[in-house]
């Protein structure tokens, strides 16, 4: 039924706008049905845009810049150029290509989509990331509350790399920190434990913020989440408030996207900043990241027109396969 809507769309557009599609643009993750669609189609140009490379032309193309720009691009899920699910990306863009000059170190979705379901998954898959099988040991509501029969299967799974997806998603870090926190550990509907996560901010709290590393890796960078996990774990022994944790972790990704900024700038000269993604719905998120990055001199555009999110894809993906095309 929906593919049937979906070609009878098309139909309609062509006959009422009067044209025959020559380009057609889609993302590069292989089994979306849009993809699968596009790439079926015969006698046109296909161009495949990154989606990452996608959300920032969107914000790019909202507010008519050219040139090159320094991109967050942070979300839940976009399939990446080397087959991993991307998700917390720093990219020096414009319309015709991007670099990717730093990202979240790489975590396994164990159970692939059942992680974007179940928080907890994710939240075990960075503990043993960063404390192995001693993650049993930590003196955490979370771990005293786990069923560690299920855990050990999550286990044997990202060991064995069984159905667990590597990913850089800050949508799945988000995740982990609200379920460690107790906030949420299964979901009913696409970012509720990020979403609840925000709503838990103490507004009246301090400025602390959880650190995070950066870790050279060639040309580019990666985010160590080892620092950040070691000091929410030792707020959770102390029984901190949710809404103070909140509000840390929060602040540690103003800080380290500010540091991230500030090296890109020195290598590249860039000075403006696109913010696009999803996980920009975050009121708190953007605001404090604006106003960290304009008092280091950059420029910052964000979305008021189009959607951060998946929304405002085709935006983006139309600049960028009109410039290939060109």
């Amino acid at each position: 039924e929906a593919h049937k809507f979906f070609a009878e769309a098309i139909e309609h557009l062509e006959r009422i706008l009067e044209i025959a599609p020559q380009v057609i643009a889609y993302d590069l993750h292989p089994v979306y049905f849009s993809t699968r669609w596009a790439l079926a189609q015969k006698n046109v140009k296909l161009v495949g845009v990154q989606h990452h490379h996608a959300h920032i032309a969107s914000c790019m193309a909202e507010n008519h810049l050219e040139g090159k720009v320094i991109g967050f691009a942070l979300d839940g899920t976009g399939y990446g150029t080397d087959g991993h699910v991307w998700g917390g990306e720093v990219l020096i863009s414009d319309y015709e290509g991007f670099e990717r000059v730093a990202h979240f170190a790489y975590a396994p979705m164990p159970g692939g989509e059942a992680a974007i379901h179940e928080p907890w998954r994710m939240a075990v898959s960075y503990l043993v990331q960063h404390f192995g099988e001693k993650m049993f040991d930590l003196s955490i509501p979370f771990v005293q509350q786990l069923d560690h029969r299920r855990a050990e299967v999550l286990l044997r799974m990202i060991e064995r790399g069984v159905n667990s997806p590597l990913t850089s998603s800050c949508g799945r870090l988000f995740d982990a920190v609200a379920a460690l926190a107790g906030i949420r550990q299964q979901v009913t509907y696409e970012a509720q434990a990020a979403i609840e996560l925000q709503m838990a901010i103490d507004p009246l709290g301090d400025d602390t913020a959880y650190p995070l590393g950066i870790v050279p890796d060639g040309s580019a960078w990666i985010i160590d989440t080892g620092p950040l996990f070691g000091a929410l774990i030792e707020d959770l022994k102390s029984r901190v408030p949710v809404g103070t944790t909140s509000r840390r972790f929060h602040n540690g990704l103003v800080d380290i996207f500010t540091q991230l900024a500030d090296r890109v700038r020195v290598r590249s000269s860039l000075t403006r900043v696109c913010l696009s993604g999803g996980t920009f719905q975050n009121i708190y998120l953007l605001r404090g990241l604006q106003a960290s990055l304009q008092s280091h001199g950059f420029e910052v555009l964000c979305h008021s027109e189009v959607p951060a999110g998946d929304g405002g894809l085709s935006l983006g993906q139309a600049l960028v396969a009109s410039r290939r095309r060109a």
